[in-house]
């Protein structure tokens, strides 16, 4: 059986980009299924056409072309066209592969078909294991002095591939070239050796050129995502689906809404579920503010209430999808101070500025406090629970932790920490993230991994390299997994998955931060360039942890891994960081063999 995916892009221009407005179509397959499927335009900006398109041949052209590259829309690639296609996966591993079609005429219904992976002994892995996707193209910045408040007019705009559109019909516009991603999950179950495939594009209803896929097997399994080690935590907001939905937030379709986006999150191993314990805890930052996942009630008589209806939900539904490690609830010191809660007495919502220490402080969060955990332990949820604080002085952080330990001793804290305050408090940090190039002391990583804490770092719109801007080279979202590993953290931090700017799938521009800061990943279970890439150097952090216990008794072998990974140890971007990537990977396939 073979997967038959068509794909059409109706090119029409929107004349204000900047209103990044979505224009619905409808294309016929040129095929005898007369399939329909809709998509939107992207944006156009004025751009300088360099390329000779008139010196191009007529018709379709195409070629294999490099994951490491964005390719620009409206310049011709610039490739030696190749025909094949050569890579190499461990049983269940998910391998990426990018081809590239341009054309300077009017091409409806670009397509591709791939046959069955089989190799010499009749073996197969079902065309279905790869995933066709139409790169998409969003209005990108630069990254210039990192964060703060943005004009767009005062940055360099520009389009960037980058959304891996799940779309089934396209369209290509004259003298335009249109990046192909392609994603291959290898079953677990597929025996080792050599599968060719064949990709046969069509356009215009007639065949186009055919492509030799080559893959590799090796004897090496990865393990499902559930059970990889690396702990991964990328804020989500579900707040954010609600809205570019248009759906009301926690109905039946929010739900709906949110599945396809956090089975992504989940297939890429995360570990944390991010919950709210009161209404903005980022102070409304994002485009979307965080609402509050318990509801807080003052009664007429001065007693609390409590609603967990909502937070039991969205913990449950995260489980539910594989997320199990950890619930991180955001917060008790948050941003600005401030904490709600509806007053029965006066039927309003009331604000009030709580700082840590205060006698404010203590009388909201005490009775919180001892209620929540008594919730907690009846869902049997205390153990994986962190209260959890983003980049928090340390005076505040230091009452919030005395009044936490008087109040629900032994209760985990989770902090990402920008002002290199671990060491105040070592053994209530029971996962701690530091920012990208603070220094964890080597006593202190070793005391942390002897009490089974967890450890890990974070970037942000301060860090130029590595980073999952829009603009960001793809190659640094792979190398994130390796310096992770080469540093000795046991995961990573983003702060924002999929807190979505107004139109995600046009502009990817924020009024603050660079371009892409903000989330990850798009609407509707759109995956990016970016987050195929980090999931990638995800899988390869999870390949070195276990050749690394499957080598112990080959001293040599592991010399030559560890003296890799020193290579990755670095805070600034090497020359060659693509090499460098190529290096590690050719070293992982030889240790795999």
């Amino acid at each position: 059986m073979s997967l038959t995916i068509i794909t059409s892009d109706n090119m029409n221009k929107l004349f204000l980009p900047f209103l990044g407005l979505i224009f619905l179509t409808a294309c016929t397959q040129q095929k005898s299924d007369s399939t329909r499927c809709q998509t939107f335009a992207e944006a156009e900006l004025p751009v300088e056409v360099v390329s000779d398109w008139a010196a191009a041949p007529s018709g379709l052209q195409a070629s294999v072309g490099s994951t490491d590259r964005r390719y620009l829309k409206h310049e011709m690639p610039g490739l030696t066209q190749q025909q094949e296609w050569q890579g190499t996966a461990w049983r269940g591993e998910r391998v990426s592969a990018q081809m590239v079609v341009w054309s300077k005429d009017s091409l409806s219904s670009v397509s591709g078909t791939f046959s069955d992976f089989k190799n010499s002994e009749g073996q197969t892995i079902p065309a279905e294991a790869a995933a066709i996707h139409f790169v998409r193209y969003v209005i990108t910045d630069e990254f210039a002095e990192g964060c703060g408040h943005r004009k767009p007019e005062d940055y360099a705009s520009s389009l960037s591939a980058d959304m891996l559109d799940n779309i089934t019909c396209f369209n290509l516009s004259p003298n335009t070239t249109r990046p192909i991603w392609i994603t291959i999950d290898v079953p677990a179950s597929a025996a080792p050796g050599l599968y060719t495939s064949t990709l046969q594009l069509y356009a215009d209803g007639k065949k186009g050129e055919r492509f030799t896929f080559q893959l590799e097997v090796l004897p090496q399994t990865l393990p499902p995502a559930t059970e990889w080690a690396f702990h991964l935590d990328l804020w989500q907001n579900p707040y954010a689906v609600a809205r570019v939905a248009g759906v009301e937030p926690w109905s039946k379709e929010h739900w709906d809404a949110l599945r396809p986006v956090m089975k992504m999150l989940a297939d890429a191993g995360q570990k944390v579920i991010t919950a709210t314990l009161n209404k903005r805890p980022w102070n409304g930052q994002t485009e979307d503010a965080f609402d509050s996942m318990i509801g807080w009630t003052k009664k007429a008589d001065g007693q609390w209430a409590y609603d967990y209806s909502v937070f039991d939900q969205w913990v449950q539904f995260m489980m539910e999808l594989g997320i199990t490690s950890q619930i991180n609830c955001y917060s008790m010191v948050p941003w600005g101070n401030y904490l709600f809660y509806f007053d029965e007495a006066t039927g309003e919502e009331i604000r009030i500025a709580a700082v840590p220490g205060s006698k404010e402080y203590t009388e909201l969060w005490v009775p919180f406090l001892q209620e929540f955990v008594r919730h907690l332990d009846e869902k049997g949820w205390r153990e994986i629970t962190r209260i959890a604080m983003d980049e928090r002085n340390p005076t505040e952080m230091k009452a919030m932790l005395a009044l936490l330990e008087e109040t629900a001793p032994g209760m985990g804290v989770a902090l990402a920490d920008n002002h290199k305050s671990y060491r105040e408090y070592p053994d209530q940090l029971t996962d701690l993230c530091v920012a990208h190039g603070a220094v964890v002391e080597p006593e202190d990583r070793a005391y942390r991994a002897e009490k089974g804490y967890i450890t890990t770092w974070y970037v942000c719109c301060a860090d130029v390299f590595p980073n999952i801007f829009t603009f960001s080279d793809p190659a640094e979202a792979a190398f994130i997994g390796w310096y992770t590993t080469a540093a000795g953290f046991d995961g990573f931090l983003r702060w924002a998955y999929n807190s979505w700017v107004i139109d995600p799938l046009v502009d990817s521009r924020f009024r603050s931060w660079p371009a892409g800061d903000t989330y990850t990943v798009y609407p509707d279970g759109r995956s990016s360039i970016r987050f195929e890439r980090l999931r990638e150097g995800i899988q390869d952090a999870e390949k070195i942890r276990i050749l690394r216990e499957k080598l112990q008794e080959e001293p040599e072998k592991i010399a030559q891994l560890e003296e890799m990974l020193v290579r990755f140890n670095i805070l600034e971007k090497p020359d060659e960081l693509e090499q460098l990537l190529q290096d590690g990977k050719a070293l992982l396939d030889q240790l795999s063999r």
